[in-house]
């Protein structure tokens, strides 16, 4: 289910991913902050499961207040949740599969991805958008390496249009049009001049005062004035560019010239832009002006200005460039709220795919591993003849809870179905049995291809466990005195 965030200003968050909710969130309490860091660091390290680490995390502390009542010391439960997480974490990894890939083969991939967004706002466009993300890792990855650099994807959205309309460009978009309406809104075989400095003369670093007592005066000013900027220009179109792009802005004059000397210009690009634009085109970004090179410049097939709907809303496409490994994904929606869920999905689905390039075993879903590792962390404990047993047995009880979510939030009577699947894998020793949340028929989730990243579920036991070890090893808080 989604739940509405209203900022203090009025802001209006419509979202069901974990880290986004507790994100923006107001949050008081000490230990809550740390189910909010904890969330966080899901989201960096693995990007997906952010909701599931803190539903394991909050089931974990609520059985452990029940080991604290019977008077086990905090230490024991601690110790005793590790060895159910270690056992759990290694058998999730024997039980892993491993699936192939590669560029002719990117089915295992897109079926992971939709797995991601089948809980978000985008599930109506489940396979494009799958697509769209798989297609935007696989243009930036690292095989050798098995990395992806996740910085060479840059997601921009635009209000307008239907989620169908989201695109993938194979290079940059840049939410800036042409800085004159009269420069041409297409260029081919572009070759781009990168600048970080102005269009403008250079400014003394110290105040000084000009008085100007003659006519004479005022032109001989404008001139050298006139100058300064017929020689920028000429530096620029000596060098071979038929398109500046400028991270500072520039006034009329230059903007006349460059008009003049039929050179497009895009003003006020954020520096992040500039370098992937840098980085897809091969070019160099130029400090100087007297630094202008052609072997600087960056290459593209075609740099043209898109317009949306009747709006003046323009923004600049940046294709067919030299180095392809930069893409952006262009995200379309209704409203600003659809785009901004679309653009949090589509990381999640990015990321996905990004830990089964990095590690390409998985573990099939639908609560399947946190039904059969409990039912192994509870045989495990019966071993046990210390005290630790019983909080091992606490934690196969707490990794139940993510089942009982699921089929909550499927309209499934939990308990019941939560008993019927953990026997069936018992009697069939079937480990791949989960919460048909699909209403499909079957509770086999290797027949319904919902599998997970193996890399994923075992971060969300370990994290989960590590914060949870931590807040039980806490028997006081101290408020620091800031009157000193």
């Amino acid at each position: 289910m989604d739940k509405i965030l209203v900022s203090p200003d009025g802001d209006v968050t419509i979202t069901n991913d974990g880290a986004t909710i507790l994100d923006l969130m107001v949050v008081e309490d000490e230990i809550a902050k740390l189910l909010v860091q904890l969330s966080k660091s899901q989201d960096d390290e693995i990007g997906d499961g952010t909701t599931g680490v803190v539903v394991l995390a909050g089931a974990l502390l609520e059985h452990a207040e029940s080991l604290l009542d019977k008077k086990i010391h905090p230490i024991r439960i601690s110790d005793g949740y590790d060895l159910a997480c270690n056992i759990a974490v290694n058998y999730l990894a024997s039980v892993a599969e491993t699936i192939e890939f590669g560029p002719n083969n990117i089915e295992p991939l897109i079926k992971t991805a939709m797995v991601s967004l089948g809980s978000k706002i985008a599930s109506r466009s489940l396979r494009q958008l799958a697509e769209i993300a798989v297609n935007a890792v696989l243009a930036v990855a690292d095989f050798e390496r098995k990395d992806v650099n996740l910085d060479l994807i840059k997601v921009e959205g635009k209000v307008g249009g239907a989620i169908e309309d989201t695109t993938l460009v194979r290079g940059i978009v840049l939410d800036k049009d042409f800085s004159h309406p009269q420069m041409p809104k297409e260029v081919r075989d572009a070759k781009l001049c990168i600048l970080t400095c102005p269009f403008e003369p250079p400014k003394p670093k110290t105040k000084n005062t000009l008085n100007l007592k003659t006519i004479d005066d005022y032109k001989k000013l404008q001139d050298l004035e006139k100058n300064y900027f017929t020689d920028m220009v000429k530096k620029v179109k000596d060098s071979g560019a038929n398109v500046v792009i400028c991270q500072w802005g520039f006034d009329d004059e230059a903007n006349h010239l460059l008009l003049q000397n039929e050179l497009p210009a895009v003003r006020w690009v954020g520096g992040v832009e500039l370098e992937l634009t840098a980085i897809a085109t091969g070019g160099r970004i130029i400090p100087r002006f007297q630094e202008i090179t052609p072997e600087k410049l960056g290459r593209a097939g075609i740099v043209r200005e898109i317009s949306f709907g009747t709006t003046k809303e323009r923004m600049l496409v940046i294709e067919e460039c030299a180095n392809s490994k930069a893409v952006t994904i262009l995200v379309r929606g209704g409203n600003k709220m659809i785009v901004e869920e679309i653009k949090r999905s589509l990381h999640d689905a990015i990321c996905v795919t990004r830990n089964l390039i990095r590690d390409n075993r998985i573990i099939y879903s639908g609560g399947a591993p946190e039904i059969s590792s409990s039912i192994v962390v509870y045989n495990e404990a019966n071993k046990i003849s210390t005290i630790e047993q019983y909080a091992m047995r606490a934690f196969a009880d707490a990794l139940e809870s993510i089942p009982i979510a699921l089929a909550e939030n499927s309209g499934l009577s939990a308990i019941h179905n939560l008993a019927a699947v953990k026997a069936r894998q018992i009697a069939e020793k079937n480990h791949n049995l989960g919460i048909d949340c699909n209403h499909t028929g079957t509770n086999d989730m290797k027949t319904q291809n919902v599998y997970d990243p193996l890399i994923a579920k075992q971060q969300q036991f370990l994290l989960a466990t590590q914060v949870v070890k931590m807040i039980l090893k806490i028997d006081d808080v101290f408020k620091e005195n800031k009157d000193y």
